[in-house]
């Protein structure tokens, strides 16, 4: 059944013409014909969720900086991952205690968790987030990365940690 709200007609104008497009750019740079076709339905579904940035001038542009953005945040999540799954070998190897099984995949489901909480928010607040808390970069760095005053990287970290509070369960 078609809808009569022309937003639902934009959304599947846009992706009625540029899906096809898309994968196939995006396989060129992952090189994963079904890595491709996830994160193309990733970068729809981020911008259906920015309603207010559905008639775009270079739907193009739009949706290979926000397939970009997807790229950058998967690459950190798993960093992430990858940090923690080698803290934790280090861990075994130094010491007798070992977390158990059911320890670990909590931890990995609490990262996840942070994770899709940090997917809700703008770019400069998720990039701050991430480069302070992953990267360990301080305020004037991020700054200074992201073109704005470190009085607005506070402001954007107090915005990326009341988001992600609001977002977790309880």
């Amino acid at each position: 059944m078609l809808s009569s709200d022309p937003a639902a007609l934009s959304i599947t104008q846009l992706y009625g013409q540029h899906h096809g497009w898309l994968v196939g750019w995006l396989r060129k740079k992952v090189g994963c014909p079904h890595h491709a076709d996830d994160l193309a339905h990733d970068t729809f579904v981020r911008i259906i969720g920015a309603r207010d940035l559905l008639y775009l001038n270079e739907p193009r542009a739009y949706l290979t900086t926000t397939a970009k953005r997807l790229m950058i945040d998967q690459v950190r999540r798993r960093q992430i991952e990858q940090v923690y799954l080698t803290e934790l070998a280090l861990i075994a190897e130094n010491s007798e205690f070992s977390p158990p099984p059911e320890q670990t995949l909590a931890a990995i489901q609490a990262l996840e968790q942070i994770g899709a909480a940090l997917d809700g928010l703008p770019f400069k607040p998720r990039q701050a987030f991430l480069l302070h808390y992953l990267d360990g970069q301080g305020h004037a760095a991020i700054a200074l990365h992201l073109g704005v005053s470190t009085r607005m990287i506070q402001k954007y970290l107090v915005q990326a940690l009341l988001h992600c509070h609001r977002a977790l369960p309880a």
